[in-house]
């Protein structure tokens, strides 16, 4: 079912849709870590409904975007900002190349490495995808005001830099 008819059995308006009692998370429900999985499990599976259909794999929506918004980074660095195994993350620049979405240039600096980058008809398909992100996330957000939305975010970019960066 795609989020149009979704949305129209549950106009956005009406409130959050019943579900069914809750389960007991047990101790689970003391690790950030599988709370976030089952949101993002959640948000995963209705996003690759939705896309499924243009023939998109997993992957390939937010490495197009990372490139989009870092021009010229370097294939291990969009595959560690990813969180994909760098031969997992040459299929997904080559299927970007292959649509005509993203190109391959030499680094000016380093002539062993490759800079991507972005091309117009990636840009165009970057804007329906992010449509078809918002209309997804929707569904979910509007169980957060502003404010706890702008909230949540500082925390998980916070956990995130403390998994991920160095310390300076």
């Amino acid at each position: 079912m795609n989020l149009k008819s979704r949305a129209a059995k549950r106009p956005m308006d009406a409130g959050p849709a019943r579900s069914a009692p809750a389960v007991s998370l047990g101790r689970l429900g003391n690790f950030v870590g599988f709370r976030l999985r089952r949101v993002q499990n959640q948000l995963s599976r209705n996003f690759t409904a939705v896309t499924t259909e243009l023939g998109l794999r997993q992957g390939l929506f937010s490495s197009l975007a990372i490139v989009a918004a870092n021009p010229g980074i370097s294939q291990s660095e969009l595959s560690r900002e990813v969180g994909l195994d760098k031969s997992v993350t040459v299929t997904m620049v080559d299927e970007m190349e292959k649509f005509g979405w993203a190109e391959r240039r030499r680094s000016p600096e380093d002539r062993r490495r490759h800079a991507l980058y972005v091309t117009d008809a990636g840009a165009a398909k970057l804007d329906e995808l992010f449509a078809l992100m918002e209309q997804t996330e929707a569904e979910v957000l509007h169980a957060l005001t502003p404010a706890e939305m702008a909230l949540l975010s500082e925390l998980l970019d916070r956990m995130y830099d403390a998994i991920v960066r160095d310390e300076p």
